[in-house]
């Protein structure tokens, strides 16, 4: 009876008039009771009721006085009229509502909508995890790159045709969902530069790092992201499974020599379903999973008087005296939200930065403005110079394919830093005899 009477209330949208006339269709009469439960029902769970939620609808019903009270009753309610599920979009709520996402009510909707027959669809996604070796079947290519920082970080990097989907899917269902403010990584209109100039000028700047911010983000994240978005379940899974990718120790390539195994921690992530480092849709996805994260933090950092930024992994709160006086309190509570939104905190990297030291960040110097520090200038205006005198040619150690844009790009980042340095190396940069 609850179940029938909660499929009723699901076979169309929310609100007390349509959960009303649904009920009333169902039940094949207009009882007292069932506006009040309506009213109950769109109390407790609002515009945002979806299929989703439907146990949870219905544990509600059956406990719900007013119901319980209909079968003491002589005219017991009895459900003549079913409504036969249905897959359908769930309503957006909030900021969602306005969000312009293409409707994919069914996993053919999904395949025509992605331009591909739903065999392709089934394989590429891999909801039945039957890829379990590499070969022709896996969909991504492993390689191991350095750390800056020492070690070795996987990158997993999507086959053609799997990244032209995660593309597709990037533009038209990301890239219209805007993440929390404070995210500056992986944004247009956002860079380096815009994460660190909050930070300027401020006593005292902690800087803290997420660890493994991409693995450590599981399907069943990303699959309750879609869901939010208002995809059934189905398409859900589908378009999670396009997103993740698992790798076996099969596929694991062979680490560089010299490099200390893998831990069983990082070898059983890898092993689930995760956000792969090196998918286009990867950046975004984990961006809109960290947003409770982000409000959080910048609660906290306005409750401060100061200012919280995130660029990717890397999470800064600055501020002045009341920072300042507690910033050890401040860490260790800055952790426990972390942990309590699913992510670890690479405590190694954590840095306390007062006005008296270097304070930088994503590369930045900001004690006083966004500026480049003195050594990566010198550094850089040494290696203009020497490609003037010795040849360009010369100077190229990384065996960059096309040096020339490599050495203007980072010219220009100085100059976006600051322009009085950045026109010095500009001047040293067009001295540059390319021919040689």
């Amino acid at each position: 009876m609850a179940c029938g009477l909660a499929d009723a209330l699901l076979a169309g949208p929310p609100g007390i008039t349509e959960f009303e006339a649904r009920a009333k269709q169902a039940l094949g009469r207009k009882p007292r009771w069932v506006l009040p439960l309506c009213k109950r029902i769109f109390a407790r769970f609002g515009s945002g009721l979806g299929t989703q939620q439907r146990a949870k609808l219905i544990e509600f019903i059956e406990t719900d006085q007013g119901y319980l009270d209909a079968w003491l009753a002589d005219t017991k309610p009895r459900i003549r009229h079913y409504f036969l599920a249905t897959n359908s979009m769930a309503p957006r709520v909030g900021a969602l509502a306005l969000c312009p996402l293409p409707n994919i009510p069914t996993s053919v909707d999904l395949a025509a909508w992605l331009d591909i027959s739903i065999e392709d669809l089934e394989w590429f996604a891999d909801v039945r995890h039957m890829v379990k070796a590499p070969g022709p079947l896996c969909h991504y290519h492993f390689r191991w790159l350095p750390k800056r920082s020492g070690g070795w970080r996987l990158v997993e990097i999507p086959k053609q045709r799997l990244r032209d989907l995660q593309r597709k899917i990037l533009r038209e269902v990301l890239d219209p969902v805007m993440p929390h403010d404070a995210a500056h990584g992986f944004r247009r209109g956002r860079s380096c530069l815009t994460n660190a100039a909050p930070h300027c000028g401020k006593d005292v700047v902690l800087r803290m790092d997420l660890l493994n911010f991409f693995t450590s983000i599981p399907a069943s994240r990303i699959h309750a992201l879609f869901t939010t978005l208002g995809y059934p379940d189905p398409v859900a899974k589908r378009l999670t499974g396009l997103c993740t990718c698992e790798v076996t120790t099969r596929m694991l390539p062979a680490l560089p020599a010299g490099a200390e195994p893998l831990p069983w921690a990082m070898r059983k992530r890898y092993a689930e379903r995760h956000l792969p480092q090196g998918a286009p849709t990867s950046p975004a996805l984990a961006n809109l999973c960290a947003l409770h994260l982000d409000f959080r933090l910048a609660g906290l950092a306005e409750s401060l008087g100061g200012a919280y930024t995130r660029y990717a992994d890397d999470l800064a709160i600055s501020g002045g005296e009341p920072l300042r006086r507690r910033v050890g309190a401040i860490t260790s509570l800055l952790s426990a939200i972390a942990r309590e939104q699913k992510f670890d905190i690479n405590h190694r990297k954590t840095r306390v930065m007062h006005r008296s030291d270097r304070q930088r960040l994503t590369g930045v110097v900001v004690n006083e403005k966004p500026n480049v520090s003195r050594a990566e200038f010198d550094q850089l205006k040494a290696v203009l110079h020497n490609c003037v005198v010795h040849g360009p040619q010369s100077q190229n150690r990384m065996g960059h394919p096309n040096f020339r844009e490599h050495l203007r790009g980072r010219v220009s980042y100085v100059a976006g830093l600051n322009g009085a340095r950045g026109e010095r190396l500009r001047l040293a940069f067009e001295e540059i005899d390319w021919a040689r």
